[in-house]
């Protein structure tokens, strides 16, 4: 049964209440009626996605939301891969995948990628 915290007005000491949910939620002792207290919910469910499990990520990701929010919960999650690298496996597969079915053909990113190095290497700074 679900715990209620109550405060007594006089002199502020709280008493934890074990009551069942259809009770009216009241206190009262030694004819002094207690105010209840509210507090935040100290839970949280699917907060942690195992960066590397694909089941994880759609489990996690599976909930209301927009198509921008799964996209940035997907860089997070890739940057957490890359870890001291800097460089994300999985991405780097789908990279490869990517060329293999258009004969060699790099992905977009890929090509943005590298011509930011290209400019970096020469000094010009790219902000995107």
């Amino acid at each position: 049964m679900p715990q209620y915290l109550y405060e007594n007005p006089e002199d502020g000491t709280i008493v934890e209440v074990t009551q069942s949910m259809s009770e009216p939620h009241k206190h009262e002792e030694d004819g002094i009626e207690y105010h209840r207290v509210f507090t935040t919910i100290l839970a949280s469910v699917d907060t942690k996605i195992d960066a590397w499990d694909s089941k994880s990520f759609i489990k996690g990701t599976n909930k209301k939301g927009t198509i921008g929010d799964l996209m940035e919960r997907s860089a997070e999650l890739s940057e957490k891969r890359a870890g001291t690298s800097k460089i994300d496996p999985v991405k780097e597969k789908y990279y490869e995948s990517y060329a293999a079915q258009r004969s060699g053909k790099p992905h977009p990113d890929k090509v943005a990628q590298k011509a930011k190095e290209a400019l970096n290497k020469m000094g010009v700074s790219v902000d995107s």
